[in-house]
């Protein structure tokens, strides 16, 4: 298990979710969940919050957990979230922002699964 990764996804993953959160057109634009104007709607704004706060959550779980079985829990939530992401993204979102939202969410996963199956403990 690769620590130092699985830190560092924790960390951009916490500030990317806070961002989140607090500005939900940071991930509704590029997913084209905005009107024909560039705006995001407010049901939409109200369904990224949580999002937003679930991927701090997670974030943070990875960067203060103990390392062992604690952060491989961590990085296990954190990937379920990533690639449960790309799938329900990829089944759902608008044609024109699937394939880029899809690949961001298996890229993040993969790199903490790499982060934990690789390195002097990683059995």
């Amino acid at each position: 298990m690769r620590t130092g990764v699985l830190r560092a996804v924790g960390a951009t993953t916490a500030v990317y979710g806070l961002a989140v959160a607090a500005r939900p057109g940071l991930l509704a634009r590029p997913s084209g969940l905005v009107d024909e104007d560039g705006r995001v709607p407010g049901h939409t704004a109200v369904s990224l919050r949580p999002v937003g706060l679930r991927d701090a959550a997670s974030g943070l779980a990875l960067v203060l957990a103990p390392r062992g079985p604690a952060l491989r829990t961590a990085a296990w939530v954190r990937m379920a979230a990533d690639f449960g992401d790309a799938a329900l993204l990829g089944a759902t979102l608008p044609r024109r922002a699937r394939a880029g939202a899809v690949a961001v969410s298996l890229a993040w996963g993969a790199v903490s699964l790499a982060a934990l199956c690789t390195g002097p403990d990683a059995g």
